[in-house]
């Protein structure tokens, strides 16, 4: 597979570099925070050589590519994109800021909720 030529076809499917927000991954998955949705072409990136899967989650884009592949996609991604690397936290916290007010309400009481959990059990 020809890395370069998966991040540039990926790139370009979403709609450029100046449609990105920040780009990070994970052990599978390209994670990216798009400007613009509509600009994401979903259907023609599941046809990119190497993709596996597209699905957005939690306000962010995520190209599952595999173990292994999803560093080297990633690595060519930001290098023609001319974008740097974010971490997961910072890819988060832009996706969080995407979210509308009501999802992130739901967000914050998840968050304030979820840990106390195992105290009333």
């Amino acid at each position: 597979m020809d890395y370069r030529k998966t991040a540039q076809e990926i790139l370009d499917k979403v709609g450029g570099s100046k449609n990105i927000v920040s780009a990070a991954h994970c052990a599978t998955r390209l994670r990216l925070v798009i400007a613009d949705n509509s600009k994401a072409d979903k259907t023609a990136i599941e046809n990119v050589d190497g993709v596996k899967g597209v699905f957005e989650a939690s306000g962010q884009l995520q190209i599952i590519l595999g173990t292994g592949t999803v560093n080297k996609v990633f690595d060519e991604f930001i290098s023609i994109a001319g974008i740097t690397a974010s971490s997961k936290a910072e890819a988060k916290e832009a996706a969080a800021q995407k979210q509308n007010v009501f999802m992130r309400a739901i967000k914050l009481l998840g968050d304030i909720f979820v840990p106390i959990i195992p105290a009333i059990v």
